[in-house]
């Protein structure tokens, strides 16, 4: 039964501005990556992000047992693949990163090589709140493209950054 204030904070939710990210994970040669608004930074010292995953996702399966994951914070005109990795208009166990560009570093999980930014973690803690788990990634390398903006999703529609 969804609790009773589940459609008004999802409402009020759809008010809040996020950038759009991909979180990706490789267990061996099986990787996996899920569409993300709800990462953000830690700490500086060491720098440290947070995602939360739904506890039945693929991408949270291959993260525990890999102990790394990559942020891949998208940039605008990737809206196809947000949603891609969302699983839009894909067949159930379809391949997320067919067509897509990906590049390894520090801890050989891929990053998406056209995004804004990236950042490769290794996993320092995980909580279970709810239906999904917050995992802290201590961030081992990182790289951002100075000719790029952030992919922005609010009110359930991509938007621009405006100079």
């Amino acid at each position: 039964m969804p609790h009773p204030l589940a459609d008004a904070f999802r409402a009020t939710m759809r008010r809040w501005a996020s950038g759009v990210t991909v979180v990706t994970a490789q267990d061996g040669t099986r990787r996996a990556g899920m569409t993300v608004s709800a990462f953000f930074s830690v700490t500086m010292e060491p720098p440290t992000v947070v995602v939360s995953l739904h506890e039945g996702a693929e991408t949270l399966a291959h993260l525990r047992r890999s102990g790394a994951f990559a942020v891949s914070v998208l940039a605008e005109g990737m809206d196809a693949v947000s949603g891609r990795f969302a699983g839009y208009g894909l067949a159930p166990g379809a391949d997320r990163f067919e067509g897509v560009r990906t590049e390894t570093h520090a801890t050989g999980t891929p990053v998406l090589a056209d995004a804004a930014a990236w950042m490769d973690c290794r996993v320092s803690a995980l909580h279970v709140v709810g239906t999904h788990v917050l995992v802290l990634g201590e961030v081992v390398a990182t790289a951002a493209r100075d000719d790029a903006r952030p992919l922005v999703y609010a009110d359930r529609a991509y938007r621009r950054l405006q100079s």
